[in-house]
């Protein structure tokens, strides 16, 4: 069933486990997400980026997967994930996407906070939440790693939460965007400050290539959603690199894939205790 935000985090936030967002940009990893989370009984969220639409156009791939959220057995968010311009949030949500986040968390503070806040207003008009995004989640495959200034602070974690309306907070605390080089350095003193000043369900960007601890300790502190891509990816070039030694023909490769990424995401699920939570 596709539902919002809202519909799956407020529990998740309540009972202490995560909800894992899983993006989806081919048919293999939508039908992986999908069954992974039927098969667990979780709630999923699925959906795309906006760095990721050159290998899955929005007016090409938002069909199949709000049909197949609609048809699923268990709750299914439909989510933009970074959203970077107001066109492109403003078309996720005229296709229907249940979700989105607009992360202008590299412009000045008041910016962000002012575009936010608009886009939740509209967004709400179309019945779908917003999640924003401040602090700075660095790259990982580029060394970036996080320093004391780059963490969301108390402080613009209250006050982005009351002025803009989002449905959901992603805050920095150390972790990076892809493959990680060195490990992070988590803040959880400052993620348990955070989740104790706000109300709304916070969001951790940056999620593969955490140990099974990081995700226990921030779900346990505060976190209600976590973002993984990579840890898919990775999953899926193994075993389509395993098919082709193995000499298996092009659909056997393709569904050699699709189980690899749909274990990989059950393996997320069960470290979020989201099994049986649908």
């Amino acid at each position: 069933m596709l539902v919002n935000l809202n519909e799956v985090l407020k529990k998740a936030q309540a009972e202490h486990y995560g909800v894992g967002l899983f993006n989806t940009v081919d048919s293999e990893m939508l039908q992986a997400a999908i069954e992974a989370a039927e098969e667990l009984s979780s709630p999923i969220i699925i959906g795309t980026a906006e760095v990721l639409l050159p290998y899955g156009e929005l007016k090409l791939i938002a069909p199949s997967i709000i049909a197949m959220a609609k048809q699923a057995k268990v709750p299914v968010v439909v989510h933009y994930d970074h959203g970077l311009t107001f066109q492109r949030c403003l078309e996720a949500l005229h296709l229907g996407f249940s979700s989105i986040m607009y992360d202008a968390s590299a412009k000045t503070y008041e910016q962000n906070v002012s575009e936010t806040a608009e886009l939740v207003r509209i967004a709400h008009g179309f019945g779908a939440t917003v999640e924003g995004e401040i602090g700075h989640v660095g790259e990982a495959v580029n060394g970036d790693n996080a320093t004391d200034k780059m963490y969301t602070t108390v402080e613009a974690a209250k006050d982005f939460a009351a002025r803009t309306g989002v449905d959901a907070l992603a805050v920095a605390i150390g972790t990076a965007h892809g493959v990680y080089k060195i490990k992070p350095k988590l803040n959880i003193q400052r993620l348990k400050e955070i989740r104790s000043a706000v109300n709304v369900p916070l969001v951790l960007h940056g999620g593969s290539g955490l140990s099974d601890d990081d995700f226990k300790n921030t779900i346990a502190a505060g976190i209600a959603k976590i973002n993984v891509f990579t840890d898919l990816c990775l999953a899926g070039e193994k075993a389509m690199k395993e098919g082709i030694a193995a000499e298996e023909n092009y659909l056997q490769i393709r569904n050699s894939k699709k189980d690899a990424i749909k274990e990989a995401i059950k393996v997320k699920m069960r470290l979020f205790d989201s099994q049986g939570k649908a």
